[in-house]
């Protein structure tokens, strides 16, 4: 019987449990330089799928992540920092997990295999100018295929993120991102290395796409949401120095802006109030790079 990298055994891992603490910690934590090469190397095709997320969204469309166990909770916590982030709507970047929220907490036994159940989430939640990306390490999950098939089938953009080039999973999408991590030192536990290559590669799709959305100025966050002390001392912090202001003018822009950083700064390097700085980022797609 075949079995994929992901379920081999790691011959570097041959007495793990016989090892020194120090040294079992070491090897755990070094084997996770595989996982920087691997995304790494799939630079490329990851940029191609940025691009493709980026036409769905500009016009109108949401991105989706679809996964179970594991890289369905990697996707989840990716896809929740969006909105504090960069001031996204929840509906912008949404992930679904085999199992429904209930499986964020626990194994939900047998999800990844129930077929039915992905594109049933797929046929209530994904529209044609959307973007899904399916995540799986060993590319064989059954919710995830049927979720992408799905997703293809309306006419939605579709890629793929799986550790197993001759996958199933990697053969459904328009777009393949794989990432050979190969086998862990606990042999199939792909919440190791496989896991911190998809949380790295999902980082790596979602700020880039909100690059090129124009949520960023810079390397700043320009478009976070306020929404506790931490945060508004950042916000404050990059009013004043994208504005050039001292902080008392910086607390009153920002008051007068509702808290939003880049309306503020818009208003005081254009001499505007609230609604006409608001009016003049919207003709520009909200990006503050063409307007100061």
């Amino acid at each position: 019987m075949t079995i994929p990298p992901t379920e081999a055994r790691n011959t570097r891992g041959a007495g793990l449990d016989l090892l020194g603490t120090p040294g079992l910690v070491e090897l755990l934590v070094a084997e996770q330089r595989g996982a920087v090469d691997a995304v790494l190397n799939a630079t490329d095709v990851i940029a191609q799928a940025v691009e493709a997320i980026v036409q769905r969204l500009v016009r109108g469309g949401a991105l989706h992540y679809v996964g179970a166990g594991s890289s369905g909770r990697i996707a989840m916590l990716d896809a929740a920092e969006m909105p504090p982030t960069f001031g996204t709507s929840r509906e912008l970047v949404r992930a679904h997990i085999a199992g429904g929220m209930a499986a964020l907490e626990h194994a939900i036994e047998g999800a990844e295999d129930d077929a039915a159940a992905g594109e049933a989430a797929t046929r209530a939640n994904v529209q044609r100018g959307d973007a899904v990306i399916g995540i799986s390490a060993s590319g064989s999950a059954a919710f995830v295929i049927a979720a992408i098939t799905c997703a293809r089938s309306l006419g939605a953009y579709t890629a793929a993120l799986t550790s197993v080039a001759e996958s199933p999973l990697a053969h459904a999408g328009e777009t393949s991102i794989v990432l050979p991590t190969g086998s862990e030192l606990l042999a199939g536990s792909t919440r190791l290395k496989a896991g911190t290559a998809q949380k790295i590669a999902l980082n790596a799709i979602s700020t880039a796409v909100m690059v090129r959305l124009g949520k960023v100025y810079d390397n700043l966050m320009v478009d976070v949401v306020a929404s506790n002390r931490k945060l508004r001392a950042r916000a404050l912090r990059l009013v004043q120095e994208i504005a050039a202001v001292d902080e008392a003018r910086a607390r009153e822009l920002l008051e007068r802006a509702g808290g939003r950083v880049k309306l503020a700064v818009v208003m005081q390097r254009n001499g505007l109030d609230a609604a006409a700085a608001q009016s003049l980022l919207e003709r520009h797609g909200g990006a503050l790079r063409a307007l100061i």
